[in-house]
């Protein structure tokens, strides 16, 4: 007596269904594809299967739990795009926000600025001011920021003392070490800091104010006017 043996004998439908899609094929079907061909497959196999040594109901289970992993792997997919697009507009609204504030980002420039204010006497009262930032990789003993005009020329050696590691500001009131007032403008900064006699990395940190947004693939990069554009993630500080 002659026996029918199974079309897809050797294989799982899960094979079959990969086969179907060809080796190594880059475009994946969807899910509602995916389990019409299951389907069919499925069908196929009981028509074809050897009446002597039908397929157990292991086999069957084994198969059928391999396509419901493949659907769910699909809705997860889509929810996941779903929850990134939802981020990345939120992400956006928030970036726009930030035109004409001014952020801390990496850099060697430090801006001195007058103002002018009424005291308690209605007297007018100037004051200079020019605000950076450091950022320390660990824990120093002292720190040290050296202020330079355009020719190079150190105008003021200010001693921080000791700071912990991460970010801190510290301000400046234009007075030189020579005991003179230093014009406003735009001064070059170095920083360096020892924890004992050991170096601690040590990174110069610059204010500057958010003119526009340039739209960088799906993110932006916020455009600081002379200081050059930095993408968000650059930033230590807003205020």
């Amino acid at each position: 007596m002659t026996t029918t043996t199974s079309a897809t004998s050797g294989t799982t439908v899960f094979d079959a269904i990969n086969t179907a899609n060809g080796v190594g094929a880059t475009t994946a079907s969807t899910s509602e594809a995916t389990q019409d061909r299951f389907l069919k497959l499925l069908v196929t196999q009981l028509q074809n299967q050897d009446p002597l040594n039908p397929m157990d109901n292991a086999q069957m289970t084994t198969q059928l739990a391999q396509i419901s992993t493949v659907t769910g792997i699909d809705k997860l997919n889509t929810t996941l795009s779903s929850m990134i697009d939802s981020v990345a507009s939120s992400q956006n609204v928030q970036t726009a926000g930030m035109i004409g504030k001014s952020v801390l980002v990496a850099g060697s420039n430090l801006e001195l600025t007058s103002s002018t204010a009424k005291d308690s006497t209605g007297k007018d009262v100037t004051t200079k001011t020019a605000v950076g930032g450091v950022k320390l990789a660990s824990a120093a003993d002292s720190v040290t920021v050296t202020i330079k005009d355009k020719s190079g020329n150190v105008v003021s050696v200010q001693n921080l003392g000791a700071q912990k590691a991460g970010v801190f500001n510290y301000s400046w009131d234009g007075t030189t070490d020579a005991k003179t007032t230093a014009d406003d403008g735009t001064y070059s900064i170095s920083v360096s800091a020892l924890q004992g006699t050991n170096k601690v990395e040590a990174t110069a940190m610059q204010f500057g104010t958010v003119s526009a947004l340039i739209r960088s693939g799906s993110t932006f990069l916020l455009d600081l006017g002379s200081l050059g554009n930095v993408a968000l993630s650059d930033v230590q500080q807003i205020i």
